[in-house]
Formats: C-alpha cells, structure tokens, sequence
C-alpha cells in the first residue's frame, strides 16, 4: 500500500504561487495530500486555496489563521490535522518554488529508513541557484554555527524542506516542546529529533530563488535565530527527561514500527 503523505505549506501573501505548487505536488503521485496553512493573506490566497480545496475530491485541505502567528505555529497545526487525520508522512514546504516538488519522493524513501529527512543544500550533489554571494555566506554560515554551539549532526541546520514520520511526531510532542515560531522553527526541530536518537537523513537538493513574491527574511527574523541558537545549548538534558528517554531510536527501530 502507498504511504499517506501530507505536504504542508504555511502561506502570506503567495497567491501567484501556490495553485501552481499545488498543481505540482499532486502530479508527483496520488499519495500526495496538500494542507495550506494560510494567515489571512490581504491578496486572498486563502480565497483561492479553498476554491481549488471544493474541486479536490479530498485532497487539498485549507486552514484559515486570523493574521501572521508564526512560521512554527503554522507547522505545529499542520502536524497536528495530519496526524488526526491519519497520514503517515508529513511534510514541510516553502510555497515559492524554491522546494521543488520533484524531490518529495527521496525525501519520502529517506524518511522511511529513518523517520526523519531534511532536503540539504550543504551535501554532495545540493546546492543554491541565483543566490548573490552575500546570501551563500549567510546559510552556510547559519549551518555552521548551529552545529558548532549545538553539536548537531545535520548539515543544513536551516533547511525548511523536511518529512517526518508519524511515529516522530508523536514522540517528541511538538507542541509542548517547540518554543520558536519563526525561522528558528527549522533548527530548533534539528535539535530536538536528534536529541530524541533520530537520525536525520539529508536528501540533495538544489535551491533556486523565489520566481515569484516576496521573501519573507528580515533581520528581525536572523536576530531572532541567533539567539535562539543558545538558548536551545540549555535545554539538551531538559528535554530528553521530559520526552522520557530512554535508549536512542535507530533506522531499524523505525522499520519495525512502521512493519506493525
């Protein structure tokens, strides 16, 4: 049987967008589900999400939110609907094309050996495209800073392209555990799936600017990462007796449970 998958996209203002994404996932396969986080777009791209919902037959979902709650937060309810709707996998998605719809696949076969798959730009065969050399710096400079105060693992620390299993969301509790809830969401659930003992596979990916829209960055949000960074170096210990830890999870661990 094919695996339930949910791709989940928080959106603001990416209405030249998104019926085009939407139209791409869903051609990847028929295991593909879309859920649209939208905050109250002014140029109605919750409008437009929910027309294309009622022509779906199911398999497009809108969430309306009354204003801009976070970029975290609109993953959390997006956790939360797919996995009280039974999907197996979820996803997370930038809407800008800049996560292409092609690479769902390996992420998904990735995700199933280990529960857990980041779309990486910082290993063999990834990459960025269009990006000045000032961006480049930033992103990889994030990515190395994060592993070197944290001790993480995972290459691309700020990656926004990621599956995870049902099973490891359920573990790790999300909702009580997540603290961020803007771009600091992406490093702050590296952290706390490899604290658990899961392994983060990194999937190659190249990474094209937005075609269309607005980025949503600002140095607010940097600022806002930065700091992060050291606050997550304190929680470590916390965080592995309140998910009650007792032995590390590994790749054969999560074939089993997905065998049951």
């Amino acid at each position: 049987m094919r695996p339930r998958c949910l791709v989940i996209i928080p959106t603001y203002n990416e209405r030249d967008n998104i019926a085009w994404l939407i139209l791409h996932i869903q051609g990847q396969g028929p295991e593909y589900d879309v859920l649209v986080v939208d905050d109250n777009s002014p140029d109605g791209t919750g409008e437009l999400v929910e027309e294309i919902a009622n022509e779906s037959g199911g398999r497009v979902h809108a969430l309306h939110r009354p204003g801009k709650l976070g970029l975290g937060t609109a993953y959390l309810e997006g956790f939360r609907f797919g996995l009280q709707h039974g999907y197996d996998y979820l996803f997370q998605m930038d809407a800008d094309f800049s996560h292409k719809p092609e690479y769902l696949a390996p992420l998904l076969q990735a995700a199933q050996r280990t529960g857990v798959a980041v779309g990486s730009r910082n290993v063999a065969g990834g990459g960025v495209e269009h990006w000045p050399w000032y961006r480049k710096l930033i992103s990889r400079g994030g990515s190395f800073y994060s592993r070197a105060v944290l001790g993480l693992k995972t290459r691309d620390c700020t990656s926004g392209f990621k599956c995870f299993g049902r099973v490891v969301l359920q573990s790790l509790n999300l909702a009580e555990q997540v603290q961020s809830s803007g771009f600091g969401f992406q490093v702050e659930v590296n952290c706390l799936c490899e604290w658990a003992g899961f392994e983060v596979s990194e999937v190659p990916i190249i990474f094209p600017d937005r075609l269309l829209g607005q980025s949503k960055m600002s140095r607010k949000i940097f600022l806002e990462a930065f700091l992060l960074v050291w606050k997550l170096r304190t929680r470590r210990n916390k965080f592995r007796r309140a998910i009650g830890l007792v032995e590390e999870r590994t790749s054969e661990g999560m074939a089993a449970a997905d065998a049951e």
